[in-house]
């Protein structure tokens, strides 16, 4: 149930390692719209990936659903796959979350590599062997535990994101720090990640192996210190993910702790996505940590000046949701159907302190809605 993760100094030298390691009938690469035309490039001149047979779904999380699924089964299926070949997800989250469950279910079972390409996936959805796609407007309602034989992560593929997506990302890099220690939360709070310098440059014309040099040195003169900061600490945001998952691979106690933020930020991003207004997931659970935090506060005493300040870090990077008092009771029906819920009561993961855990924590729908109402009013 393990991941075998790699943070890669040489991207194409880790994939070539990862795909050697693996024996294989067919190779099939999966890749959304936009990971085709901005990350494939980085790796697709790679001679071992020469035949492998590519597989591409829409973007966004609106396609993480049914009918991609069911294309990526049907593109398997016409490839000639068995249980011995080798699927690797090339993309965000969306592509690692339902690319690991068509390769988990296909013939019982083929195994997969996923290579995360967004901040957001590279900290959360790569890692911890978590598969599925979201059904009847609810995030993530059918999937399985299924790990993937590696994942390779590496800071070349951030270069191409838009300020929104790092920012995504490091929401739940924040929620590491919070369920982690002091010095973790207090390093993440320090960094504003709006002050990454990154490049939009797609790698198209560097894409041969003639051209490795010149695709290194155009990498490396965009990695500067900031870079070099984010990459440090996407270590160590991984490293505390890692560790939470070895202890408890099919989330029966600590791994619950990962799912801060995420009861009132699964109904968050559900609403918006209901609403034809679709939110990224990380600017949703930073709202999921404001709501939590503040039942942190009321039920299990968290400290009042580390919850203003982490506030303080939300609201100014993350914005308020638009939201209003009338979509109370549907939010509340969104947090009914999570799959963290026993016996038709509504589980919230809290802390009372930095690191101080408290999973399985209940709240009546009138505490509900006050948290909403702090979300929404400060």
């Amino acid at each position: 149930m393990l991941n075998d993760v790699i943070i890669s100094q040489d991207l194409r030298h880790d994939v070539e390692e990862a795909i050697r390691r693996q024996p294989h009938d067919r190779l099939f690469v999966l890749t959304d719209t936009t990971t085709l035309k901005l990350c494939w490039p980085l790796v697709s001149a790679l001679p071992c990936l020469g035949t492998a047979e590519m597989i591409t779904i829409g973007d966004t999380d609106e396609n993480k659903t049914l009918d991609s699924l069911s294309h990526v089964w049907s593109s398997l299926q016409k490839g000639g796959a068995t249980r011995h070949s080798l699927m690797l997800n090339l993309g965000g989250g969306m592509v690692t979350d339902l690319g690991g469950f068509a390769a988990s279910t296909f013939k019982r079972g083929l195994a997969y590599i996923n290579i995360p390409t967004t901040l957001l996936s590279q900290v959360d959805a790569s890692v911890g062997g978590k598969t599925g796609i979201n059904f009847g407007g609810l995030k993530n309602e059918i999937g399985v535990f299924s790990s993937p034989a590696s994942v390779i992560i590496s800071s070349e593929f951030l270069c191409s994101l838009d300020m929104e997506n790092i920012l995504s990302g490091y929401a739940e890099m924040l929620k590491h720090g919070l369920i982690s220690d002091a010095e973790s939360w207090a390093e993440l709070l320090c960094f504003d990640p709006t002050l990454i310098e990154h490049s939009t440059l797609t790698f198209d014309h560097l894409a041969t192996p003639e051209a490795s040099s010149e695709r290194h040195n155009a990498q490396h003169s965009m990695v500067n210190g900031q870079w070099q900061h984010i990459g440090a600490l996407v270590a160590k945001s991984v490293a505390i993910k890692q560790r939470i998952v070895e202890e408890d691979p099919t989330e029966k106690g600590l791994r619950k702790a990962l799912n801060l933020g995420h009861t009132a930020g699964h109904a968050l991003e559900s609403l918006a996505l209901e609403q034809g207004r679709p939110v990224l997931h990380g600017y949703a659970v930073a709202w999921g940590l404001i709501c939590e935090l503040y039942l942190s506060v009321v039920k299990c005493g968290f400290p009042k000046d580390k919850f203003r300040q982490t506030v303080q870090f939300i609201r100014q990077q993350y914005g308020d949701p638009n939201i209003d008092c009338k979509q109370y009771e549907h939010l509340y029906e969104f947090m009914t159907h999570d799959k963290k819920n026993e016996g038709g009561i509504i589980n919230f993961t809290l802390l009372a302190d930095i690191g101080d855990i408290r999973i399985n924590q209940q709240a009546n729908k009138e505490e509900i809605f006050e948290m909403l109402d702090f979300l929404r009013e400060g």
